[in-house]
């Protein structure tokens, strides 16, 4: 039976509501959290834990072994580092151990709860949606090929492979970038810098991958990518410095939207939507800049700023990361070792707020709550 109330009471229930509404967000929005990056480090890769205040600043990081190897130098990809929906677990890859990690996050602290073999060689980015989780091996190895595995994440943050879930991307020494769930767990993408192809793989009720379907990108070098809720795909070009947008379909189709819109800046790799989906961003390693883009609804692209600076970073940024409640937007600068914190306005304007140092030498992925 359906509760009965009367008009005072609904009126004044959401009189209550649209008071308190605005004061619980408040205290989120402003709610501190912290950054992630692996220190990708041969002896023993760790992972590195920065605090983030309310105001976006961050503070000198704490290290957590991974168990496993780094390789010393960048990996060439986005994504060695992949955050749960939830900010439960989080999952590392170990390029030179062929192994990956899984910590439970306890605000800004973690628990390793588990190791296991990547399903390949050299793992260099992992993405994870619900309880699924698949990394991308660019192989390398006598014997080996570039390929990507599926596994199981338990709720006490344990790994089980999916049995049949390893495919090959599309051919062998491909130099992939990133791979990525996209339309809710239902799709896998792959970018190949060294063939300059889109790959994409339908994930079936079972988890497990299917084979490739493999597209030309629009631009040479494809890299880093960011997918929206709606199946939204931004893709980075190295050699044009550009990005283009892909519309994704649920049997695999890669369809695209705008092609190559450079940003007049050099080397443009990493790239990142905003948390309201509006604005997307790339990191231009070679200028030292971070290049705004306009997201129109239909997927349509344009740059934020004329001369594709919106953003002035350390040197050389790679990998960025967007904080959960959106306000903040952290570039990782491999030649300065530094993280630099961005103000995100609401018209897609970056206002630089901090720089902080401590990272190591060939450090890799970043991700933000």
């Amino acid at each position: 039976m359906k509760s009965s109330f009367s008009l005072v009471t609904r009126f004044v229930l959401f009189a209550l509501g649209t008071v308190a509404l605005p004061l619980a967000s408040r205290a989120q929005f402003d709610a501190p959290g912290a950054v992630f990056t692996s220190s990708n480090a041969p002896d023993s890769n760790r992972v590195m834990v920065f605090s983030r205040s309310s105001s976006g600043e961050l503070s000198s990081p704490t290290a957590y072994p991974t168990g496993g190897k780094g390789t010393g130098a960048g990996l060439g990809s986005q994504g060695a580092l992949a955050l749960t929906n939830d900010g439960r677990w989080l999952i590392a890859v170990n390029a030179a151990s062929n192994d990956i990690s899984v910590f439970a996050v306890h605000r800004d602290s973690l628990v390793l709860t588990d190791i296991a073999p990547s399903g390949g060689s050299r793992p260099i980015s992992v993405t994870v949606a619900d309880n699924l989780v698949y990394v991308l091996n660019a192989g390398g190895a006598a014997g080996s090929t570039d390929s990507i595995s599926g596994f199981f994440l338990s709720e006490k943050g344990e790994l089980t492979a999916i049995p049949g879930s390893t495919q090959s991307l599309s051919g062998p020494n491909v130099a992939p970038a990133q791979i990525s769930f996209g339309l809710r767990g239902d799709v896998l993408i792959v970018t190949e810098k060294g063939t300059s192809r889109v790959d994409s793989f339908v994930v079936d009720e079972n988890g497990r991958a299917g084979p490739v379907t493999s597209r030309p990108s629009s631009g040479a070098t494809p890299f880093g990518f960011a997918i929206s809720a709606k199946g939204l795909l931004l893709v980075s070009e190295a050699v044009s410095s550009a990005m283009s947008s892909y519309r994704l379909q649920p049997n695999g189709a890669v369809d695209l939207v705008t092609g190559s819109l450079v940003n007049h800046q050099a080397a443009a790799c990493w790239a990142v939507l905003s948390k309201n989906e509006k604005y997307a961003y790339t990191a231009n390693a070679a200028s030292n800049t971070i290049t705004g883009y306009r997201v129109a609804e239909d997927g349509t692209l344009s740059l934020l700023n004329n001369s594709g600076v919106t953003g002035m970073a350390d040197d050389h940024p790679l990998d960025m990361a967007v904080s959960n409640n959106g306000r903040f937007l952290y570039a990782m600068n491999s030649f300065s070792k530094t993280i630099v914190s961005f103000l995100v306005g609401a018209d897609g304007s970056l206002s630089r707020i901090s720089s902080i140092g401590g990272l190591p030498t060939g450090n890799a992925g970043l991700v933000a709550r």
